[in-house]
């Protein structure tokens, strides 16, 4: 088992990392900003180290500062959690060639499914169901341009190959538009991503959000985790997530199940990850592979029993899956409410000192989070404060659970849109199951 672990994140990821950690007798390195001195984890870690200002540029995602505390501690392995560099291919190969263990698959596999185009074509290879699209970049030939989106059928998406959040994309209903949205694209995915390359597909009208968790060991075993909607968002960004996925096709689930477990042995695969698919008329469509641990993993281990984050950990030291594929079952339903510090009309942030903070609790409820009563939410990184899950044994169950678990919690003294959540929750559409990626946008708007 790996000896020390750098814990290379803040807030409730570096938390929750930290206790598997401890539960398998590793020791544990919290690095931290000057403004996350009071973090949780930060007190509970074995050891601790400043990596610099209040900026992330500054300090998480600061590649040698990083390392030299790695270095310092003589931690063994760094984890990156998700967001800062957890998908940052080059900080996986500085963390390698520095002598330490990067808890995450190979920089070459972060670079191929990193980029959207090289990511679609290995997966079509392996066998995954993709998007109708253009098979590649684009060219600058408009002729061509021209009949790809005449084969594909107007609405089409343009993307960039580079790009992540919900940015660099824009939906062509039209050909008079369509060389046009093109280069602003391509202008605009150059100054964000430092890259021009973009690629078409089908713009489908009213999908679903699924995606696939897996678990492989790079030694040629995988297995699948079962799915989970994620179709509650907001300008791209999740906001509820549940699993498993309800109406779902069985035969489309079960074949792309499979599909994700071939592709991870294919490309060799080494860690927890994420495919992430629209669904539509009961046929899945991959758009991008998330090479890390998930924010929404909780709802995974709730209705499967699995610790993702301590498979990380045995796979990272070394060792094959514990696991099987049969020894995989669904028990139950599960919820996740991911609780930010924003006001729940505007959305805009909302940081300052927490001068109550208590969690809720009862059967089969579940808090990850960082806060306690008297810590400062700082200004300067993600407003995600909690994440507020619930279990039960059907779905009805489950967000029952959540409910009252909403009612219970309370953050006062800074904006939650816990308000939010408890309007989505009574909602009689989300109630039934299986609203798509425009819902909670039209929702809003509506108000």
């Amino acid at each position: 088992m790996l000896e020390k672990v750098l814990i290379a994140n803040r807030g409730e990821i570096a938390l929750r990392i930290l206790r598997a950690c401890k539960e398998l007798g590793i020791k544990t390195v919290a690095v931290h900003s000057k403004a996350d001195r009071d973090l949780k984890h930060v007190r509970l870690a074995d050891e601790a180290v400043c990596i610099g200002p209040n900026s992330s540029s500054d300090s998480y995602l600061n590649i040698p500062r990083l390392i030299a505390a790695a270095e310092i501690t003589d931690a063994t392995a760094i984890h990156p959690g998700y967001g800062f560099l957890a998908e940052n291919a080059n900080f996986a190969e500085q963390v390698e060639k520095s002598g330490f263990v990067f808890i995450g698959p190979t920089a070459s596999v972060i670079r191929l499914m990193g980029d959207k185009v090289s990511a679609i074509e290995a997966m079509r290879a392996a066998g995954v169901p993709t998007v109708p699209g253009s098979n590649g970049p684009l060219n600058d030939n408009p002729d061509e341009i021209m009949a790809t989106a005449k084969r594909i059928g107007y609405p089409v998406i343009i993307k960039a190959a580079a790009g992540g959040g919900g940015r660099g994309m824009r939906v062509v209903h039209t050909e008079a538009s369509l060389l046009s949205s093109i280069h602003v694209t391509r202008t605009e995915a150059k100054a964000a991503f430092g890259d021009s390359t973009v690629y078409m597909e089908k713009f489908l009208e009213n999908p679903r959000h699924i995606e696939v968790q897996v678990l492989a060991d790079g030694q040629g075993n995988a297995i699948h985790l079962y799915d989970r909607d994620c179709s509650l968002q907001r300008r791209h960004q999740k906001v509820l997530e549940e699993a498993p996925a309800p109406h779902v096709d069985p035969a489309a689930r079960a074949q792309v199940l499979q599909a994700c477990v071939d592709a991870c042995i294919k490309i060799g695969y080494r860690g927890a990850g994420t495919f992430e698919f629209l669904y539509e008329d009961g046929g899945f469509y991959f758009i991008e592979m998330n090479t890390r641990v998930q924010v929404e993993h909780p709802v995974t281990e709730m209705i499967t029993g699995i610790d993702i984050v301590k498979e990380q950990l045995r796979i990272a030291a070394g060792q094959p899956l514990s696991i099987k594929q049969e020894d995989v079952k669904v028990r139950g339903h599960a919820f996740e409410c991911r609780v930010n510090a924003e006001d729940p009309k505007t959305f805009m942030p909302s940081p300052g000192l927490v001068k109550t903070y208590h969690a809720a609790g009862g059967l089969g409820v579940r808090v990850d989070s960082h806060l306690y009563s008297g810590y400062s939410v700082p200004p300067y990184y993600d407003s995600l404060i909690a994440k507020l899950i619930t279990h039960g044994e059907d779905r009805s169950t489950a967000l029952a659970r959540m409910r009252v678990a909403l009612e219970e919690m309370v953050v006062d003294g800074i904006k939650t849109n816990i308000p939010l959540h408890k309007d989505l929750v009574r909602d009689t559409h989300f109630a039934e199951g299986g609203v798509n990626i425009h819902y909670l946008e039209k929702k809003l708007a509506a108000k």
